[in-house]
């Protein structure tokens, strides 16, 4: 996967500052759904428990891209890969992935998943050219333990 950055794309650890452009990005961003599992202290505590693997791109002190990594011990996961629509086809998002999997990789992680909405053939078509390969022999199934804020 290659891995070279605009030159004029900054990339660097995503910390909470990060969070209110992030946010922006996110719901900005066609196929990414933000919930109440994206609140502040949610997202928070995240980058606490997988320090080093979340990462967002800056063009002039502009968020332009965000990916929040992270992994349980021994799958990679990778949450709301965002780039700005005006960004795209820059290579930025491919940079943000590669320095994702290249941090999972020096944690012994030998396989990393991501979820794409089914109704976004252009996010399958980016993953695929990166690489990655679609899965249809599993079902996603999911269990609200807390009521949704």
């Amino acid at each position: 996967m290659p891995s070279s950055t605009p030159q004029d794309v900054e990339i660097r650890e995503f910390t909470m500052e990060d969070y209110p452009q992030a946010l922006a990005l996110w719901q900005a961003t066609e196929g990414i759904t933000v919930d109440s599992s994206d609140s502040r202290e949610n997202l928070a505590r995240f980058l606490d428990r997988n320090p080093g693997l979340s990462f967002v791109a800056c063009r002039q002190g502009r968020l332009v891209a965000a990916v929040l990594g992270g992994y349980d011990g021994r799958r990679g996961l990778l949450h709301h890969v965002a780039v700005a629509s005006r960004e795209r086809r820059r290579g930025i998002g491919t940079a943000l992935v590669a320095r994702c999997v290249r941090e999972l990789r020096t944690r012994g992680v030998l396989r990393c998943h991501l979820f794409v909405n089914n109704s976004n053939p252009a996010a399958v078509a980016f993953w695929k050219n990166l690489g990655w390969r679609q899965r249809d022999d599993l079902t996603m199934m999911s269990l609200d333990i807390l009521p949704s804020a």
